[in-house]
């Protein structure tokens, strides 16, 4: 799509989000688009799926895909993860490469930069979570030190929780990317259904609020989604699944209140999603071992890249 008149050329294109568990790809997802898109959590490997979140602009239409933590999988369950991520490197035309700038250990930003070495593929590197680091003539070196080890297109320093530095990242994709057509209508914010980010939204809950391994053992599926136009109300049931009996009293809580919170906390992100009120109602359902069986994972959407 060229320009004619004399205006710029309107550019649009695929960006992958990628990097190690936990760096603020998520975060930096919302914060570029101005809205929750794509659920945030203080462990590792919250995202599970990928994402596409819509970019619109009157000058672009970025199309930024955020993926699931790169790491070293040992299990079935988590290659899937990893080749998710690792299957939208050679599907986009830019990738934003996330590092974080308080991890003390780079074994995975080595083993990804590896892999991206051979693919030719412009690489922006975003040095994310500058404002955690509590000596900032660290930084300096730091980024010294990945201009060194990266062949990248620029290096940025961000912090995607505060917005710090993601106007410049912006600046960095658009010029880069094609000049194209819009691949989505003009107000779409995602590609994913109403029900998955419902699904989303509760899982997001349970990552917040119970601990240990439980919210890695948790899968959530809706069961019901009906909407009622004259009352501007929607009602929704959705399952937890979680793999033991242990984890489903967890879940519950003593005398209901955990499940009660979760359910909480959820209806009041998913009426901001949808802009109407919600019933939600939550059951908790023990399907043995479900990251380790095949037809399950499959069942619950996760199913190994082709």
């Amino acid at each position: 799509m060229k320009a004619t008149d004399g205006h710029k050329p309107f550019k649009s294109g695929y960006v992958a989000l990628v990097g190690a568990p936990n760096v603020g790809k998520s975060t930096l997802l919302n914060q570029l688009l101005k809205e929750k898109v794509s659920i945030t959590g203080p462990r590792p490997q919250t995202t599970r799926n990928r994402i596409a979140g819509i970019l619109n602009r009157s000058d672009c239409q970025i199309i930024l895909l955020d993926t699931p933590g790169i790491h070293k999988a040992r299990d079935a369950f988590n290659q899937i993860l990893v080749d998710t991520a690792l299957g939208t490197l050679g599907e986009v035309d830019v990738i934003c490469m996330i590092v974080d700038a308080t991890a003390t250990h780079r074994e995975i930003d080595e083993m990804i930069r590896e892999r991206l070495s051979r693919i030719g593929i412009p690489v922006v590197l975003l040095l994310n979570k500058v404002d955690l680091v509590r000596r900032k003539g660290d930084l300096l070196p730091m980024l010294g030190e990945l201009g060194e080890k990266w062949a990248c297109h620029a290096i940025i320093p961000i912090s995607a929780l505060n917005g710090d530095g993601v106007d410049l990242v912006l600046d960095e994709l658009m010029e880069l990317l094609p000049e194209g057509p819009r691949y989505y209508p003009e107000d779409d914010l995602t590609d994913q259904p109403e029900r998955f980010l419902v699904g989303e939204l509760v899982r997001e809950k349970v990552f917040h609020l119970a601990h240990q391994e439980v919210p890695y053992a948790v899968a959530i599926t809706v069961d019901r989604f009906s909407e009622d136009p004259e009352r501007r109300r929607v009602e929704i049931e959705a399952t937890i699944h979680v793999e033991r009996d242990s984890q489903k009293a967890i879940i519950i809580g003593k005398q209901g209140q955990m499940l009660k919170e979760i359910g909480k906390q959820a209806r009041h992100d998913i009426e901001a999603l949808l802009g109407c009120h919600v019933f939600l109602g939550l059951y908790v359902r023990v399907q043995k071992n479900w990251r380790k069986d095949p037809r399950a994972r499959a069942d619950f959407g996760y199913r190994p890249q082709r």
